[in-house]
């Protein structure tokens, strides 16, 4: 419930108190922003008892400003307090207005006008619109803070997540370059390597914060169609194959090649990509990467199951945070971004989904996600 404060200013009583009576017990509810809207009646009975009560008790939301008061007028008030009611709508109450004073009524900040006599009606609607144009503006202030939050944590993690990585780099290639390693070849080559291997942690880092600010913002556009589950797990998995071959890890899929849903295809392979990239990761030598998919109803159930290092159930706990990684001595030399878990929870999440791991200490892990199949309908507006 998102409860406005209205000031009424009129030096006529009985419409201060017809306004209040109404406002008692009056609500409005916007599902369609997902907020329901009530009122707190305050009054004034003139321009110079409205500016007290203003300085006492802060601007109001919904300012009812009578055009014509005695001392002070309704639009000197707001011409002498234009700043301090910035963010507040104003309605202007007259029985009478030119042109003239209406222009000069909105040239101080005026957002409306309520002709008197007025019926109930015709002011709960004025208290509608004014009040949605409201809640619609603080959402969109909030929205834009909440970007503006994004932005910084991604600037302030990626700064200090390629500082390292970058130092690592500058100083590797400073010996290769100044020659002051000695005489081997060999190594030389392994300095390279690991400057390959940090420029491509960097890559995928800002890949995986690119895609998690996309989804976070809900600003990534979502190219929606009928995916088949097979053929996503298998790019997924050729994509890791090099890195499982190079360790002797066999990757293994059980996947029907009819299964399809309706969804992002790019988002479906992220899920994939995450899950098989971490199972080779964190696995052992010689270990093994079993991908089960299958279909319920309208749900589509992955599994991707792994025999390495596994984890106790405090590791696991924090585990679908951003930028979280398991830091021990089993983990100590591997790269990782810590957002690839995150990643997979937020797609889960837009598919009405979830993500459930199951792990033990030196056995393995294995992560389930389940994602319910979009609407042809509801996938239409969401592209």
């Amino acid at each position: 419930m998102n409860r406005l404060r209205v000031l009424v200013v009129d030096d006529e009583i009985y419409i201060r108190s017809a306004i209040g009576r109404t406002l008692e017990s009056l609500q409005f509810p916007m599902p369609d922003i997902d907020e329901t809207v009530a009122f707190t009646f305050e009054e004034a009975g003139s321009a110079e008892e409205a500016i007290e009560h203003i300085a006492k008790n802060a601007p109001p939301d919904i300012l009812l400003l009578d055009l014509k008061l005695p001392g002070i007028s309704g639009i000197e008030l707001l011409e002498q307090m234009e700043d301090s009611l910035a963010e507040t709508l104003t309605v202007m109450i007259t029985a009478y207005a030119s042109i003239e004073t209406a222009v000069r009524a909105t040239k101080s900040g005026a957002y409306d006008f309520l002709a008197k006599p007025f019926t109930p009606d015709e002011l709960e609607q004025v208290l509608q619109k004014a009040s949605r144009h409201l809640i619609v503006a603080k959402q969109a202030r909030l929205l834009a803070q909440e970007q503006r939050q994004v932005r910084f944590q991604f600037l302030s993690v990626l700064a200090h997540e390629l500082k390292a990585p970058l130092n690592a780099i500058e100083g590797f290639l400073n010996t290769v370059i100044d020659h002051t390693a000695g005489n081997d070849p060999a190594v030389y080559e392994e300095m390279l390597r690991r400057c390959r291997t940090r420029a491509q942690y960097m890559r995928k880092l800002i890949i995986d914060l690119l895609d998690l600010t996309r989804i976070e913002s809900g600003r990534k556009k979502r190219n929606v169609g009928e995916v088949n589950i097979a053929a996503v797990a298998k790019r997924a998995a050729d994509t890791m194959q090099g890195d499982a071959d190079a360790r002797s890890i066999s990757i293994t899929i059980e996947c029907d090649p009819g299964l399809s849903m309706c969804g992002d295809a790019g988002e479906i392979e992220m899920v994939f990509n995450n899950l098989i990239s971490n199972a080779v990761k964190y696995n052992k030598e010689g270990g093994r990467v079993d991908v089960r998919c299958a279909g319920q109803d309208d749900t589509v159930v992955i599994e991707v199951a792994d025999t390495g290092i596994g984890m106790s159930e405090e590791e696991a706990a924090q585990l679908f945070e951003s930028f979280v990684r398991i830091k021990n001595e089993k983990t100590f030399g591997i790269l990782g971004s810590g957002l690839g878990l995150a990643i997979v929870k937020k797609v889960a999440s837009l598919y009405d989904g979830g993500v459930f791991l199951s792990s033990v200490p030196d056995q393995g892990s294995a992560f389930t996600v389940r994602l319910h199949s979009m609407k042809m309908d509801l996938a239409e507006g969401n592209q």
